[in-house]
């Protein structure tokens, strides 16, 4: 089973598509595609042909429509959530944000594509050519050894969907790979690679493996064959000659835009080869090529052969360190990258925890360490939306006033805090608590019922009373008054029913706080107090 297998609109002409951009026919495959995007009804269909247009674009250098086209590919890939399809998407994606300089964004795009491809569960042939277009585009990057990585996946899934190794033979790789290495100065590294290309390109035609490459592969050995040819030029007295000849395979590269620049700096090669740098020189003047095609620097590599062809070593030599600059200034923008990208991610990272912080201080009270009110009633929403059973309870500090007014606000604090303390330690585990304002907490405990409320009330009775406040606030008692209320109601009415409940504790907590004697006590709950439940003030009413 194939991918296109998935389609069930427009298959016939998805696979036509794919066939024309074998044979390097972009302009065709685009209006098959086109036709495709404006009338197929199947997400599927609509998302591959729109990815399958970004390739064709950049082989087109239609530059203009990378970025609504990279969009428009978003969007249908996300509404079919398929491996295979977003893979190849940010692989098209990558070389769309290097056209506009956004190299980070460049360097993303590639790590998700990889991982993508590496979750398709049944690759195929298109998994083997979405390997490739990434490998390519790793290439076509300066990612060279990624680049290799790559295509070795993509010959490797081929091999076990019966593509033809011609087909992923994908010597661009190798020759961008070469021609970097002269780049930054190792013409011996280049010239092996080059070599190499030309000794495969001897196999090939030997098993007539040529006639099945593609037209965008052959031009890319005849540029291989025409390089290597310059270089022996301009290392020696007598003209160069290519170990074959490049002229057929370079007129042979499609309508692509990276054939056409092939062509063009092929035919500078050939001239200096030729012993005609003055021509060569001439041609560069008027040359308008892609950086993506070989990197920035070759032009200037090319003039500077060219002027040590022609015995000008001065200009060969300021060439030469133009080309030098420019490599150097795509690792410098490689390593900035890297810098910026790790300041980034922990500038995020910064980020994340002062949101973080701040979300926490915005629902905690400073003083306590409790839940704030805000936070309270985000878990009583919580409850209502859940439609759970629940009591709750308004707690109310007595003799609190006298402890501001004898020791001072910062007593006061110590005993809030204290007091904190007690009902976290005291409640059951998943009760909520919560300082609800000045010396006033409030309890939630889900799934309960009123007797345990009451069961619970007890305990904090008595803990309170366990306290030792004579040593934290001498002379001035302290005690507690609490009110509880059912929530029974369920369904729509369960917000009213909880807001109507915290209203009957508040009214039955005061109603407590008011039984409670006038005379004066030492620390500690008087021994008459009792909290008062609402059930339990109706039977005293």
């Amino acid at each position: 089973m194939t991918w296109l297998d998935k389609v069930s609109d427009q298959a016939d002409a998805l696979s036509l598509a794919r066939q024309l951009q074998q044979r390097s026919r972009w302009g065709e495959a685009c209006a098959v595609l086109d036709r495709v995007i404006a009338t197929t009804s199947d997400p599927l269909a609509r998302a591959d042909a729109l990815i399958q247009r970004l390739g064709v674009l950049f082989n087109l250098d239609r530059t203009a429509e990378y970025i609504g086209a990279v969009e428009q590919a978003t969007e249908a890939a996300d509404a079919v959530d398929d491996p295979y399809l977003k893979g190849h998407l940010h692989t098209f994606a990558a070389l769309a944000a290097r056209h506009r300089g956004a190299l980070e964004s460049c360097v993303t795009h590639l790590v998700y594509a990889y991982r993508h491809l590496r979750t398709v569960q049944d690759p195929d042939w298109d998994t083997a050519v979405a390997w490739h277009d990434l490998a390519m585009a790793y290439s076509y990057l300066g990612f060279h050894e990624y680049a290799l990585t790559a295509i070795g996946l993509a010959q490797e899934v081929g091999a076990a969907a019966n593509v033809a190794p011609e087909v992923l033979a994908a010597p661009g790789i190798r020759l961008r790979a070469a021609v970097a290495r002269d780049h930054d100065g190792d013409t011996e590294g280049c010239m092996r690679g080059l070599r190499e290309l030309a000794a495969e390109l001897s196999r090939l035609r030997a098993v007539g493996g040529i006639a099945r490459l593609r037209p965008a592969l052959r031009v890319n050995y005849g540029y291989a064959l025409a390089r290597a040819g310059a270089l022996a030029s301009a290392a020696q007295s007598e003209p160069g000659t290519p170990p074959a000849n490049p002229e057929d395979l370079l007129a042979d590269g499609g309508d692509g835009a990276r054939a056409r620049d092939l062509r063009q700096l092929g035919d500078v090669c050939l001239s200096i080869a030729a012993d005609r740098p003055v021509d060569a020189l001439a041609r560069l003047e008027t040359l308008s090529v892609s950086a993506e095609t070989l990197g920035a620097p070759e032009l200037a590599r090319l003039r500077s052969l060219a002027f040590q062809r022609a015995g000008n070593h001065a200009a060969a030599h300021q060439a030469d360190r133009m080309a030098f600059r420019l490599a150097a200034h795509r690792n410098d923008s490689l390593r900035t990258v890297f810098v910026d990208g790790i300041a980034a991610r922990l500038a995020h990272e910064d980020l994340r925890r002062t949101v973080s912080r701040y979300a926490d201080e915005a629902l905690t009270d400073p003083l306590t360490g409790l839940p704030n009110r805000r936070h309270l009633e985000r878990y009583v929403a919580a409850v209502v939306d859940k439609g759970e059973h629940a009591v709750i309870g308004v707690c109310d500090l007595d003799g609190f006033k006298a402890v501001n007014t004898e020791h001072g606000h910062l007593s006061g604090d110590l005993v809030l805090q204290r007091i904190a303390g007690v009902l976290a330690r005291v409640m059951r585990q998943g009760d909520f608590v919560a300082r609800y304002g000045g010396d006033e907490f409030v309890v939630v405990m889900p799934g309960a019922g009123l007797t345990e409320a009451d069961e619970v009330g007890h305990r904090i009775a008595a803990a309170v009373a366990a306290e030792d406040w004579e040593s934290l606030v001498p002379g001035t008692p302290v005690g507690v008054s609490i009110g509880w209320a059912e929530v029974t109601s369920t369904g729509a009415g369960l917000r009213e029913a909880l807001v109507a409940a915290f209203e009957t504790a508040d009214r039955a907590m005061l109603r407590s706080k008011t039984r409670l004697p006038r005379r004066p006590r030492k620390a500690g709950l008087h021994p008459s107090f009792r909290p008062l439940s609402e059930q339990t003030l109706r039977r005293t009413m």
